[in-house]
């Protein structure tokens, strides 16, 4: 194994020190218990926006906390989930006074922390709402799930409700906008590699040169089908036709998209994916007005890429345009 740490043991809590010494204008991290907050926490009378989950998919979710974006995020181990006592401090950090957001990505551990987090919380006084993305349509259950997983629409979600939350709504119209994204977000996800977790030593599962496995999870889970390699066409059109399908997506929708890079895709594969799917799009009437190209939610080193689809309203656009200043996502200031 070769990866640019120190101890496998650390790797987070270095990560987590490399991120404060880069960007100490934008977040601040607590290290007992681990988690990150914007530099202005607590932001008084606004909705905060709390996530997190195993680290090694960076930028999410520590990168997006910010303006615009998430108030906090809770980084467990690589492909752990974080634990209650992180959450509950998290969300403790970052109440301003008008209830909090937790976005948890379908993951049992995840969940069941994140439920266990919310109640200490509201026995404090604290008024806590929980959304949970299941977006992925690869497989509907997993070694780590009951029900569909949570992957691609996470990002979506934190940039769209971090702006509402930025806009002064409540705590009801931020968990239900939400609740809307979840609905209409859509993603799938593939692999020519797997990738290897620091303190495994050794790759999550195992790739012949000439294979692919299409419908992997971000922890490297396994998906519903291994095949030979195909073109970038070939693979694009075929989840294409399981994402839209799913929904399904019909002409004439408006379309916010993702085309998200694993961790160890180039960019330049990725606009070559991109552009497969716009092709897509466009022969099915499907109208793009606003995308994400790039590495937003990875799984360490993996080879691959994921392509998520929101069915997004005016509204949501609008929300999508709102400044945002993170370390992983930066416009409009």
């Amino acid at each position: 194994m070769k990866k640019l740490i120190n101890q496998a043991d650390n790797v987070v809590v270095d990560a987590l020190k490399g991120m404060e010494a880069a960007h100490p204008d934008l977040l601040k991290v607590s290290y007992d218990p681990k988690y990150i907050v914007r530099a202005d926490a607590p932001v008084k009378d606004k909705v905060a926006v709390v996530s997190g989950g195993g680290s090694g998919h960076e930028p999410l979710h520590g990168g997006f906390v910010g303006r615009g974006m998430l108030d906090a995020a809770c980084p467990g181990e690589v492909f752990t989930s974080p634990t209650p006592d992180q959450m509950e401090a998290a969300t403790k950090a970052v109440s301003g006074g008008k209830g909090v957001l937790h976005i948890v990505k379908n993951y049992t551990g995840d969940v069941l922390n994140f439920e266990t987090a919310a109640d200490l919380c509201q026995a404090e006084g604290i008024d806590v709402e929980a959304v949970v993305v299941d977006d992925d349509v690869a497989v509907k259950d997993s070694l780590y799930t009951a029900g569909r997983r949570g992957v691609g629409t996470t990002v979506l979600m934190e940039k769209i409700v971090g702006a509402a939350a930025e806009r002064g709504k409540s705590l009801k119209e931020v968990a239900d906008i939400a609740r809307k994204v979840n609905a209409q977000g859509r993603s799938m996800g593939m692999a020519l590699t797997s990738c290897t977790v620091p303190s495994a030593g050794k790759p999550t599962f195992e790739l012949g040169a000439d294979e692919m496995e299409v419908g992997i999870g971000i922890h490297g889970e396994p998906g519903r089908e291994r095949m030979k390699v195909k073109t970038a066409r070939e693979i694009v059109e075929m989840m294409s036709d399981a994402v839209i399908s799913d929904l399904p997506y019909k002409s004439g929708d408006e379309l916010i998209v993702m085309v998200n890079g694993m961790g160890g895709t180039p960019l330049i594969e990725l606009y070559i994916l991109y552009n497969e799917f716009a092709q897509v799009a466009k022969a099915k009437g499907l109208k793009i007005s606003r995308k994400l190209v790039g590495n937003y939610i990875t799984s360490l080193e993996m080879q691959g890429f994921s392509l998520t689809l929101l069915k997004a309203d005016a509204d949501m656009v609008k929300l999508w345009d709102d400044p945002v200043l993170t370390p992983g996502l930066r416009w409009g200031v």
